[in-house]
């Protein structure tokens, strides 16, 4: 093991703050305005999200997707179904996301169980991504080794010589994911590190919001 420390000048937390009576009454209409703000200090992939699964055997898996929608009802991404987490999602359907805003000194994790949509639905996102990403999208199988780079390339070719006018069908596999959640945590870094965390957990038709120690 390395003897360097990894011990850096502390920086202190002096942000913002957040009260029990700062709060929506509804964790969706919270983590509304939490990304819209960051939305409105112009933070790089303010959608990007941190989503982890674990496989059958318990092992964990992490990765960066993006938001690509949320209401009530879930948290909404969309991958290639056959990869490393689509398997994961298949054995354990259980996952929770972690946004963080590093300017804002803010993160939220959200946990819940994750179903796949409606086939229709992937097809409306992935004919708005951009053509280019919609090629790469459909030559790459997610997660699976290939020998090197100009192999995608030449596929990426081949695909687009098939369809010049760029309508490449999307992949069968290739669908979005919702998150429905039962858990939301909210954190605001603090000074000396007494940070304020508020957990809301549902409760018949409403939720409970509770105040943890940082």
């Amino acid at each position: 093991m390395s003897n360097e420390t990894l011990i850096e000048a502390r920086r202190d937390y002096r942000a913002d703050t957040l009260s029990r009576a700062d709060l929506a009454t509804s964790p969706v209409v919270q983590f509304t305005h939490w990304l819209q703000d960051a939305r409105d200090a112009k933070l790089i992939d303010a959608t990007a999200m941190v989503v982890a699964t674990a496989d059958g055997s318990g092992q964990p898996h992490s990765r960066v997707v993006l938001l690509k929608q949320f209401d009530e009802q879930g948290f909404v991404w969309y991958t290639y179904q056959n990869s490393d987490k689509g398997q994961q999602l298949t054995e354990n359907p259980k996952a929770s996301s972690l946004f963080y805003w590093r300017e804002l000194e803010r993160q939220v994790r959200i946990e819940g169980t994750v179903i796949s949509l409606d086939p229709a639905l992937a097809d409306d996102y992935f004919y708005s991504r951009p053509e280019r990403s919609r090629f790469s999208a459909a030559v790459s199988v997610q997660s699976q080794p290939v020998e090197n780079r100009r192999v995608l390339e030449d596929r990426v070719a081949t695909l687009r010589a098939r369809y010049p006018d760029g309508k490449v069908p999307r992949p069968d596999v290739w669908g979005g994911y919702q998150l429905v959640p039962n858990r939301f945590e909210f954190w605001q870094g603090r000074a000396d590190r007494l940070h304020d965390r508020f957990v809301y957990t549902p409760i018949e038709d409403t939720w409970s919001i509770i105040r943890l120690q940082p």
